[in-house]
């Protein structure tokens, strides 16, 4: 007597499997276009969302402190000058971005000082957000330099100078050359003054910017507050949102000493810009919530196929058990038809919407129609043109949702067959 070997029971389930979704081909080919489209849907709506992140993210800490910062851990808070990091400690911040497991991550730096003060002129005073930085570094870091209206970004050179936005120049009636004296609490706690003459006035399109912010040389701000080379923290701009954490992580390893003392704190851009990750987590709630019910509706259209097939093979599901098959088994050639159903067009469906999101709108999509030009979203302008982003682990979500959405569907009609009375399925008349 010989017993048939395991591999060999697969291998008739298997045929079996195929061989009925080859005979209710029309069926079939209905169910697998919609999880094809399905499929293509959700990585080209996923494609597109996480590009759209990325703009938000990336015109976020170009106008913020980048993806990473380094400052005291006090100042977020206090807003203070005496909260601000040693010069000893910024060198430190110096050398760990240069070591070799964080450089090849970094795009730009910039060390700032940012103070509140006010800013007037003969025309009256308003108030003002001085950002004192490294005119080199400040470019390479931020996007302001390249939003002038009047004038030019600030120089290695300039001392007296100051770059101003559009909102507060017309509030102080300024213009390039004018006078301009900003004010503020120095090192020392006591009032200070400095006089600048304006270089150049920019628009950002965002107004809490455009009329409060004010660019100045970090030397000039350093003998203007009596802080030297001191600077309230050091952002850093990275290649790619995604190594945020890794960087993090290591930074805050590199500089454990300052850290420890209570001197420096490593931080994400989502702690330092809470309102745009809520902003991005809010969104891609949305996005999951409108696939889900997507595939929901696939799912039923994938036990429809399934128990179909299982509601008219009665007398065939009869026959097999009569040969010898378990009602495990039974209940395995409907689970693999159901799965290889959807796995095939799942994968078919995501490389077909890879393909299309590539091809079609790999250079981006323009939505200045619908956003205008100066779209401005939790404090930060959106550029119109949304590139999509290809991400490997999107690709892995969808296949997996895809894989368990057709298992889910696929074992009611499973059970339905596992359960059949041979008795009566020996009767059925098809």
């Amino acid at each position: 007597m010989t017993t048939r070997r395991p591999s060999g029971q697969a291998g008739v389930i298997a045929v079996l499997a195929l061989r009925n979704l080859r005979r209710q081909l029309r069926r079939t080919v209905l169910t697998s276009v919609m999880m094809v489209l399905g499929g293509a849907l959700l990585i080209f709506s996923f494609a597109l969302g996480d590009g759209t992140h990325e703009n938000w993210i990336e015109s976020g800490i170009r106008t913020s402190s980048g993806h990473v910062t380094v400052e005291h851990p006090e100042f977020r808070r206090s807003r203070k000058i005496e909260d601000r990091l040693g010069t000893l400690v910024r060198d430190e911040v110096g050398r760990a971005l240069a070591a070799p497991e964080i450089a090849p991550h970094v795009v730009a730096t910039s060390a700032r000082l940012s103070i509140n003060g006010l800013a007037s002129s003969a025309a009256g005073a308003r108030p003002a957000q001085v950002l004192a930085v490294d005119p080199l570094d400040e470019a390479r870091f931020s996007t302001l330099d390249d939003q002038v209206v009047d004038g030019r970004y600030l120089e290695p050179d300039d001392r007296l100078a100051v770059y101003i936005g559009v909102g507060l120049a017309a509030s102080l009636e300024l213009r390039l050359g004018s006078r301009v004296v900003v004010q503020a609490q120095d090192a020392h706690q006591e009032i200070a003054a400095q006089l600048l003459r304006v270089v150049g006035i920019f628009e950002s399109g965002v107004p809490e910017i455009d009329q409060a912010v004010v660019h100045m040389p970090l030397t000039t701000a350093g003998e203007w507050l009596g802080s030297g080379a001191d600077v309230t923290n050091v952002g850093v701009v990275l290649s790619d949102s995604g190594v945020v954490a890794d960087v993090s992580a290591q930074l805050e390893a590199t500089l454990r000493d300052p850290v420890g003392r209570g001197e420096a704190r490593v931080m994400g851009w989502r702690e330092a810009n809470p309102a745009l990750a809520a902003a991005i987590a809010i969104d891609d709630f949305g996005n999951y919530l409108v696939f889900g019910i997507l595939f929901l509706i696939i799912a039923f259209g994938i036990v429809n196929t399934v128990l179909m097939s299982v509601l008219n093979r009665h007398r065939e599901f009869g026959v097999l058990r009569a040969l010898g098959l378990t009602p495990g088994q039974t209940g395995t050639i409907v689970l693999v038809e159901g799965l290889t159903l959807t796995a095939v067009s799942g994968f078919v469906g995501v490389a077909l919407g890879m393909l299309a999101t590539w091809y079609f709108f790999g250079d981006g999509l323009d939505f200045s129609a619908l956003m205008g030009e100066d779209m401005t979203f939790s404090g930060v302008v959106i550029d119109p043109v949304m590139v999509p982003v290809f991400r490997t682990m999107r690709v892995a979500q969808v296949l997996t949702f895809i894989l368990a959405i057709g298992v889910i569907a696929s074992v009611y009609p499973a059970v339905r067959a596992a359960r059949l009375d041979v008795a009566e399925a020996m009767k059925f008349e098809r």
